[in-house]
This record gives C-alpha cells, sequence and structure tokens, in this order.
C-alpha cells in the first residue's frame, strides 16, 4: 500500500529533494522544493477526512501537486483526487494516500507537478 513515508523517500530518490518541515504546529508537514528556484512541487499533510468533502471520520495523509489547469478538472473526476487542500484550487491536486489512487497515478502526478515548477527557460538537471 501507498504510505507517507513511501512517498517521501520516493520524492527523495528520484528528485534528489529533502523533505523541508517548515510549521511548529504541524511538525509531520513536508514540503519538497525545486533546487533551483525553490518553488514548492509536493507538500505531504495529514488532515480530517470530512475538509475533503468525505462522509469518513479520522484522518488521511494527503499528497499536494501542482497540476496543469487544462487537465486538472479531469484528474479530480479520479477517485481519491481532489482540488488542492488550502492551495490554489485551479493550479494544485490533493491526492490520497490509502490505497485509492494507485502508485503509478501518484508518479506521475508527482513528476507533473515537478515539471509544472521548475524554471521554464533552463535544461532540466534532472
Amino acid at each position: 500500500m501507498i504510505t507517507k513515508e513511501k512517498i517521501i523517500n520516493y520524492i527523495r530518490e528520484e528528485y534528489g529533494c529533502e523533505p523541508e518541515y517548515l510549521w511548529e504546529k504541524f511538525p509531520e508537514y513536508a514540503i519538497f522544493r525545486q533546487r533551483e528556484n525553490r518553488k514548492w512541487f509536493a507538500v505531504v499533510i495529514a488532515i480530517n477526512r470530512n475538509q475533503l468533502g468525505l462522509q469518513d471520520e479520522g484522518k488521511v495523509d494527503v499528497l499536494n501537486v501542482k497540476g496543469d489547469p487544462a487537465i486538472n478538472g479531469s484528474l479530480r473526476m479520479t477517485e481519491g483526487v481532489f482540488p488542492g487542500y488550502h492551495m490554489n484550487k485551479q493550479h494544485w491536486l490533493s491526492i490520497l494516500l490509502d490505497g485509492t489512487v494507485s502508485i503509478q497515478l501518484v508518479k506521475e502526478l508527482i513528476e507533473m507537478s515537478f515539471l509544472n515548477t521548475k524554471n521554464k527557460n533552463k535544461q532540466s538537471y534532472r
């Protein structure tokens, strides 16, 4: 099953980025930034399920990624994919990390976010 820890390790290994923990109030929230421009491309948080409009109670780990507004509407039709929680809803997506969304799709969305946040006028450093 997909977990927060697996996603953090995947981003660390695949993109060479270390998680940053910015908030004293939320010490488990991790962000990942582009090395060259410091833009965020992934955020791992834990929120109450009802904050996403889900009927269940309790917390769930969520991954926020920057999507493409042209296809975000279609992606949100996928079970487990929502408008970005606490982010710009047009540009960001929230993905449940509870096994609802396949690991393959999560990896594709991380890659899309990584590409959407890097400097467009520079060569890729990956």
